[in-house]
């Protein structure tokens, strides 16, 4: 969909000048390619929401390190960000709040703020584990650069960066579902949670999640602006399911994977195009109704009875 024909269906959507409105979006198999990391497909929908002036907002996995330079790709450097699952949130000028946000930490000039548990801490106990409960995974911590490559197809740089974690640990699961459950449990008991992603399982503190940076993020924007925005999430994974139950309207995008996506959401739609094109379609279809395909639209709806 072009452009024009974008900001023509914003338009034509009731209040779509004066309400607040913020876009909250997962990036690997949602706005990016789950392969090629391409976002060319929803370029269009970016452009238009940059040119309505409505904040969209990456609620990731990836790091801080990774979201340096993509964040400038994507021509979203003047909008917060959400790294390693709600773990790390990142707050430009334009969001940061006189009395409660110190001085910038960041080489970005963003206001850095950890809501997790520190990435040692994870690390430490998940070896504890391993050895006492005889699993077996690997953590992206002891992987070679090389290897974060293969199974991500970054290449060497950004591999790198990946691997430079603050409070989220992502792993490869090699054992049985009856120790996954058992690893569970062991986790909880030291405050931490696994929760499943496109490529990986992710290890964090308890609490901290995708939906509760979102969460943070509203109410901070309400502070700031005075107002409640209408917020719009989209994601692919397991993992975003706590970001999709947390706004007001939510986009399941058609996964690479067979993991299931249930978000508890009154208002929720499914794409049947995948990666950034499926991104578009349900940029498209809560902003521009008309435009959603009628299957499309019936199969939410049995999704949400």
């Amino acid at each position: 969909m072009s452009e024009h024909a974008i900001t023509a269906l914003f338009a034509s959507t009731p209040d779509a000048q004066q309400q607040a409105r913020l876009v909250f979006t997962d990036l690997d198999g949602s706005l990016l390619d789950h392969h090629s990391y391409d976002f060319s497909p929803a370029a269009p929908s970016l452009a238009c929401l940059e040119k309505l002036q409505i904040p969209v907002i990456p609620v990731t996995s990836k790091t801080r390190a990774e979201l340096f330079s993509l964040r400038e790709s994507l021509g979203l450097i003047a909008t917060p960000f959400v790294a390693e699952n709600g773990a790390v949130i990142g707050l430009p000028p334009s969001w940061c709040h006189a009395r409660l946000d110190r001085q910038a930490s960041g080489p970005d000039g963003m206001v850095i703020k950890h809501t997790g548990v520190d990435i040692d801490f994870i690390r430490a106990r998940l070896k504890v584990w391993r050895k006492r409960l005889g699993l077996r995974f690997t953590g992206m911590g002891e992987m070679s650069i090389e290897q974060v490559a293969h199974l991500t197809g970054l290449d060497a740089k950004r591999a790198s960066d990946a691997q430079q974690r603050e409070g989220c640990e992502p792993l490869i699961w090699e054992d049985d579902q009856a120790s996954l459950d058992t690893f569970r449990l062991a986790l909880e008991g030291d405050g931490l949670e696994l929760t499943q992603g496109g490529r990986f399982w992710h290890v964090m503190g308890r609490g901290t999640d995708k939906g509760s940076a979102v969460t943070w993020l509203i109410k901070r924007f309400a502070t700031l602006r005075g107002c409640t925005p209408l917020s719009l999430g989209l994601g692919d994974g397991p993992n975003d399911v706590t970001m999709l139950e947390a706004v007001d309207q939510a986009v399941v995008i058609q996964g690479m994977h067979d993991a299931l996506v249930s978000p508890q959401s009154a208002s929720l739609y499914r794409t049947q195009a995948l990666g950034p094109a499926g991104w578009a379609e349900g940029i498209a279809y809560w902003w521009g109704r008309e435009e959603a395909p009628v299957q499309a639209a019936s199969e939410t709806n049995a999704a949400t009875q």
